[in-house]
């Protein structure tokens, strides 16, 4: 939570102790760069290799002295004409609807966020793609998926301002190593669909929207807020069921001002709710952000942040953050 809005961690209150707490933070973390090299064959063939890196994440360095982080691996991927190979954005993912935020995410509860290797096969607006399985089950031990998460896409692109709408398709094999000490496996179905528009208007303004369901989609909504389900009394995988949704309206208003404007909400439904008590319920967050342009490529700006989660048994609790920021893109 200290370096951007993580649901998962929205303290709870607790009975009888005070909820105030203030903390000022300051970093240059999210800064990343990146390295593409594109080539065109004599044969007419497209190879594209993209690497990038950031500094979020990591525990490895300290506020004491240096802020030395250590980058971590965003993006190390290969295209070549209509195929991908590595790691990139899922395409359960649509990042061209994701909201313009100061914070990393923005309303980070309610979105398809995930990264990771995959095969992709594009052609005109449709996207085939297999990609790394990982089971993320409460109670659950050792993962064993034995086939990739299988995910197809659909662009539909309309008007002639940069308006679309993207429809994606999730199907996953969930397995881990089964808890009871039968020594056999337990395994469960888990499928996903999601929808994600972005509405150009004149003079600049656009309203982004996604709406995800899924039963055992689990850890591509929210970044890990909403988990593939949990471990029943039989050793089985109850999966759990979530609706997300955010909607976002960018609206500028002269002499390189502009404002962002963002609500989203996720909420999980669970089989047994005495089973899956202390696990996450609801949550929902509140952004608004005013940027300056000052120069080309050089914003400043400030966002106010108000999220909330509650857990199964009642718990709840909320958060706000008041965030500044200078950005170079280059």
């Amino acid at each position: 939570m200290r370096q951007f809005y993580y649901t998962p961690q929205i303290p709870l209150d607790v009975p009888g102790e005070s909820a105030d707490d203030i903390t000022a933070d300051f970093q240059a973390r999210e800064t990343r760069i990146n390295f593409r090299a594109d080539t065109k064959t004599a044969g007419g063939d497209s190879i594209t290799a993209f690497i990038e890196m950031d500094f979020f994440i990591h525990g490895d360095g300290n506020e004491v002295v240096s802020n030395s982080y250590s980058p971590r691996l965003r993006h190390a991927f290969i295209k070549y004409n209509k195929w991908t190979f590595g790691q990139t954005w899922s395409t359960f993912q649509d990042v061209a609807a994701l909201p313009e935020a100061l914070d990393f995410v923005g309303p980070a509860e309610s979105t398809t966020f995930i990264r990771q290797a995959m095969v992709r096969y594009t052609t005109g607006g449709l996207e085939l793609a297999a990609e790394n399985p990982q089971t993320f089950v409460v109670g659950g031990t050792r993962d064993l998926a034995t086939i990739p998460d299988l995910i197809g896409r659909y662009t539909f692109k309309f008007g002639d301002k940069g308006s679309f709408l993207k429809v994606a398709a999730l199907y996953r094999s969930l397995k881990i190593q089964d808890t009871t000490g039968g020594g056999s496996q337990a395994d469960e179905a888990g499928y996903g669909l999601s929808a994600s528009a972005k509405f150009m208007f004149g003079g600049g303004a656009d309203l982004r929207a996604m709406v995800t369901y899924g039963d055992g989609v689990g850890r591509y909504i929210g970044l890990g807020f909403v988990p593939d389900g949990y471990v029943d009394t039989a050793g089985n995988i109850a999966t759990a069921e979530a609706v997300a949704a955010f909607v976002a309206l960018r609206v500028p208003f002269g002499n390189g001002w502009r404002t962002n404007i963002m609500f989203g909400t996720t909420d999980i439904e669970y089989d047994n709710d005495v089973l899956a008590v202390g696990l996450n319920d609801t949550g929902s967050s509140f952004h608004v952000n005013v940027i300056k342009n000052i120069l080309p490529k050089l914003d400043v700006g400030a966002e106010l942040i108000y999220g909330e989660r509650e857990v199964i048994g009642g718990a709840s609790g909320d958060f706000t953050r008041l965030q500044f920021s200078a950005k170079y893109a280059f």
